[in-house]
């Protein structure tokens, strides 16, 4: 019964079930079209979107939203007055706020102790680091709480939910960042500015990010026999000819290389091979990080590449080319078919459905391939298609555990939470920021997300939700709940179907609403209350899916 609940009286198809064939028009209703598109370009409805998008038209607000730059933010711009780490650089942070290896480094160092000797932290020492430690990690919780509160406020929701997909893309893991402040930039400076650009702009910034090129080792990558430098050829003329000795380094390193091709640009299927990626890694050799953990930018060290001639993707890169090897390649790639292919298939499956149809996919790579990539034009292709407003896409696919928590905090309109409870919350559901280890992201398919478990979670976490344990989000401050405390059971019901399910509920989700039985629990022996409503509406399938 409990599975029941947790997946009936939803439209569209479910993970592994393949879409109906694509419709001609438009299959949905202008008011389901406006929750449909608030669910999958935004990041959930607020109270009033829904008769707002609906009565300017789906279209419009789709078309505002491509163009963020345009869109005031003035609620955000006001709450990012509680962030302040928003606003600092990662190496500033990284200076003030040291791990203790490094500030027992700049202790000796103030006090003239050699590397080497014997050294041990007074009293006063490790009060000091205490102090610090405590304050790094209250700028870190600082910034998690600002990227949640950028996805429940920010008006520019199409930029964000784009930020949300492109980190996933790109992957990184916190517990392997340079510093801990690393993924500030990453995310302010990396990642949204070009989260609605051109894919080489975006794949280039990536690529000379810190967070990448320490989460996959590209930092250390060298070639292993060097190849001579100037300095060292006119070392060898004078030397009367001989070359002087081959100095070895770390060696090539192939991690960022293979991520590129698979899991960044052309897919696991898309046509390269394992000299491709050795061949790639080569390219990248010499791209690197200046002073790493001590939050330094993107550096290139002409004395770790790998000089010789190259073959990507049966490109011929020529000898001594330096910095401009590891350029050509991104151009390659970000420019190949199998990365138009496997980019559209991605933002396919997440905007449309789990199985997004190959006309669908095909449409959209070919917008990418002939705008030079521009994610833009492909959104705009993909979110104005029929496939999307089919019935078969309608809720079709189930919220992530972060969208789930975001959602709830917009319908609410719940005021930002600046300390780490919700960031908190989104992780006890399974998936914390920037908290998957391997690069291959978050899932992307509902089958992935729902399991007995997770079910049990996701309702609990409704029923928690309406007993006012998400912070900042009351449900007596919900802007329909003084109208609704004092009518009859039915109009509740009626109201927080219309409020928080956009309108649309199963059978089986109202018979749960009129009886108040909690899926967990069982029925209750009295009246279900409003709160009980809200609390089984949020953990019912309706919002559950989007």
């Amino acid at each position: 019964m409990l599975f029941a609940f947790a997946l009936v009286g939803c439209g569209g198809t479910h993970g592994g079930t393949a879409p109906a064939p694509a419709p001609t028009h438009r299959e949905l209703t202008v008011e389901q079209q406006a929750m449909h598109l608030l669910s999958r370009a935004a990041f959930g409805p607020r109270p009033g979107d829904l008769a707002a998008v609906a009565q300017s038209g789906p279209d419009a607000w789709l078309e505002r939203q491509l163009h963020p730059e345009e869109i005031r933010d003035d609620a955000l711009d006001v709450a990012f007055g509680e962030f302040p780490v928003w606003k600092e650089s990662a190496r500033a942070l990284a200076e003030r706020n040291p791990p203790q290896d490094l500030f027992i480094r700049d202790l000796r160092k103030a006090r003239g102790i050699a590397p080497n000797a014997p050294f041990t932290m007074t009293a006063d020492d490790s009060a000091a680091f205490k102090t610090i430690n405590v304050r790094a990690n209250a700028l870190v919780n600082q910034f998690q709480a600002a990227k949640v509160a950028r996805a429940q406020l920010s008006e520019r929701q199409l930029l964000e939910v784009m930020t949300d997909f492109w980190e996933n893309h790109f992957s990184v893991y916190a517990g392997k960042m340079p510093t801990r402040f690393t993924l500030l930039e990453w995310d302010r400076d990396v990642i949204r500015p070009r989260a609605l650009g051109r894919f080489r702009d975006l794949l280039g910034a990536v690529a000379h990010s810190p967070a990448m090129l320490y989460y996959l080792d590209n930092w250390q990558s060298a070639a292993d026999a060097q190849h001579l430098t100037l300095t060292e050829y006119r070392a060898m003329q004078k030397a009367g000819g001989r070359r002087p000795p081959i100095r070895r380094r770390g060696g090539l390193n192939e991690n960022y290389g293979r991520e590129l091709l698979e899991l960044h640009t052309l897919g696991v299927d898309g046509g390269y091979t394992q000299q491709d990626v050795i061949e790639v890694a080569r390219a990248l050799t010499g791209w690197t990080i200046q002073d790493p953990r001590d939050g330094g930018g993107f550096i290139f060290r002409e004395g770790a590449h790998d000089a010789e001639e190259k073959v990507v993707l049966g490109h011929r890169l020529g000898r001594s080319r330096g910095e401009s090897d590891g350029e050509e390649v991104l151009d390659i790639v970000a420019r190949h078919p199998s990365t138009a292919r496997f980019i559209a298939t991605k933002l396919a499956r997440r905007f449309v459905s789990d199985t997004p149809s190959a006309a669908l996919v095909e449409r959209a790579a070919e917008t990418f391939r002939i705008t030079d990539g521009d994610i833009r034009e492909v959104l705009r292709t993909i979110l104005t298609s029929p496939e999307f407003y089919a019935r078969a896409a309608y809720r079709a696919k189930v919220k992530s555990p972060f969208e789930l928590v975001v959602s709830a905090r917009r319908i609410l309109r719940a005021s930002p939470d600046t300390s780490p409870r919700t960031v908190q919350a989104i992780a006890r559901l399974g998936e914390p920021l920037f908290g998957k280890l391997t690069p291959n992201g978050w899932p992307e398919t509902g089958d992935q997300w729902m399991n007995s478990g997770a079910l049990i979670d996701r309702i609990n976490f409704g029923l928690q939700v309406s007993q006012g344990r998400l912070l900042g989000a009351p449900v007596e401050q919900w802007p329909p709940w003084a109208t609704l405390e004092i009518t009859s059971l039915n109009r509740q019901v009626d109201g927080v179907v219309d409020e928080l399910l956009g309108g649309d509920a199963s059978d089986e989700t109202r018979r749960v609403l009129m009886s108040g039985a909690n899926p967990l629990v069982g029925s209750l022996e009295r009246r279900p209350t409003l709160r009980d409503l809200v609390g089984l509406a949020l953990g019912s399938p309706e919002f559950q899916r989007r």
